[in-house]
């Protein structure tokens, strides 16, 4: 079962981290508040609020009805794929687009000339897709498989780039003792970040801004120092 312990200011900012983290809404998991945390006085003596936070597990129903919810799902993977290539057409992009699916994602990898344009700058393209194909399936019906667009390995490639800025932008916090801030990226990208670092017990991370202007912070924690 897995499960993440984050901190914040409250316990409602250590709540949406932790949904962050996990990528879940609220109702989707299961809370344990570890510390509720406190100002203290005057700032002397105040206390972080922790959490322990717990994916729900949904319990499949044996027979038809797991049947049906296969089914439904290779369904919907195949919904993605048409909407996708529809949206490729417009864009004039001549393509294929190939499917698979596990328990959790669906996913559509874009296959043909013209990758570049595909993406975008810093794949900007690539989620604007992701981002429609995801609402014209699933409009707005919750719990459904998250459906990732691809092309030419760029998913991995993105993940392995921000990891390893990630981790460099750790150690500066760390040598100048103060935070520092990540240029603002989307809800995924900072997602990949928070994970790459939480297991660092000398830093702490936090997303901060609105909408396209949100980014993540990376500070020391002075209590580890």
């Amino acid at each position: 079962m897995k499960f993440v312990e984050t901190e914040g200011k409250n316990v409602e900012e250590a709540v949406q981290k932790a949904c962050e983290l996990l990528q879940a809404s609220r109702e989707d998991l299961e809370v344990e508040i570890l510390e509720n945390g406190s100002s203290g006085f005057l700032g002397i003596g105040a206390r972080k609020a922790q959490v322990r936070a717990t994916r729900k597990e949904v319990t499949p129903v044996p027979g038809k009805e797991a049947v049906s919810v296969a089914v439904g799902d290779n369904r919907i993977a195949q919904e993605a794929q048409t909407a996708l290539r529809g949206l490729l057409g417009h864009l004039e992009i001549e393509a294929r687009v190939e499917m698979k699916e596990d328990g959790e994602r669906i996913y559509l990898n874009i296959q043909g000339d013209g990758g570049g344009l595909v993406i975008g700058r810093k794949g900007q393209t690539l989620d604007a897709l992701e981002y429609l194909v995801n609402k014209m399936v699933h409009k707005n019906q919750e719990g459904k498989k998250r459906i990732v667009v691809d092309t030419e390995n760029y998913r991995t490639r993105r993940e392995e780039s921000l990891v390893k800025l990630a981790q460099r932008l750790a150690e500066k916090a760390r040598q100048l003792g103060s935070p520092v801030t990540i240029s603002p990226m989307n809800a995924h990208d900072r997602r990949i970040v928070h994970l790459a670092l939480q297991n660092d017990r000398s830093l702490r991370t936090r997303s901060t801004g609105t909408g396209l202007y949100r980014k993540v912070i990376i500070s020391p924690d002075k209590k580890s120092s």
